[in-house]
């Protein structure tokens, strides 16, 4: 089963400085449909005004990973991390037991982010924060691991969830395949590009809601780049 999300169909509000579309219910858009996916729990496609960003506020228990669609973000926590994550990179940050951060654009122009949270296996393990850059090139033609708490993934960024986060880019005419399983679920968010996935069209920034699917399909109509999370039912 592919369900596909429409972009202009996602919830959001526009803050002046920060302008949130919402795959899942978040904040003040409730929709009792779309409360996560497995244990996906939020997507928010965030565009950031420079000279902008979220002050300092707290988080616990959570998985929360930041993929870097264009600009950068620069991270500051109250364990003395800080760093700036730019376009194509990840950052995760695990809460944990507890976290005070703040994520803001000190960058000349907008800064676009997909900013995704899955619910950990655990609780009460202390919080930690860890960035690494994926250079587009590298995952040309293939998904590849960017944040994962599945065996194997030793490139990626470990976060503490039986899940995964992949990245592909694909030039139009490119085919990349997902091995999912049946007993999984994934979601699928082209940042850019025009996708078609076993059969359903997904234009940039739509959601596709994937179950009951051993293997996906990608092929790229246009120029794509890709994100997907792999996740428990």
């Amino acid at each position: 089963m592919i369900e596909r999300r429409p972009f202009d169909s996602l919830g959001g509000a526009d803050h002046g400085w920060l302008n949130a579309k919402h795959h899942f219910s978040f904040a003040e858009y409730h929709d009792p449909a779309r409360m996560g996916w497995g244990a996906l729990r939020v997507w928010n496609d965030d565009t950031i005004a420079a000279g902008t960003g979220f002050p300092p506020h707290a988080h616990a228990n959570m998985e929360i990973i930041t993929y870097v669609r264009e600009g950068a973000i620069t991270h500051q926590d109250n364990l003395g991390n800080k760093g700036r994550t730019e376009a194509g990179d990840v950052q995760v940050m695990s809460a944990g037991t507890g976290i005070r951060h703040s994520e803001y654009n000190q960058e000349p122009g907008v800064t676009k982010i997909f900013q995704i949270w899955i619910m950990p296996d655990g609780r009460g393990l202390p919080p930690s924060w860890g960035a690494k850059p994926f250079p587009k090139g590298d995952r040309s033609g293939s998904f590849v691991a960017l944040a994962s708490g599945l065996p194997g993934d030793e490139g990626a960024l470990p976060i503490r969830t039986n899940a995964r986060v992949s990245g592909a880019t694909l030039k139009a005419g490119e085919t990349a395949e997902y091995h999912l399983g049946k007993n999984r679920r994934a979601y699928l968010v082209p940042a850019i590009g025009e996708v078609d996935v076993d059969g359903v069209r997904l234009l940039a920034r739509d959601g596709a809601a994937i179950s009951d699917v051993e293997t996906i399909r990608v092929t790229a109509i246009a120029d794509a780049e890709l994100v997907l999370v792999d996740t428990a039912p």
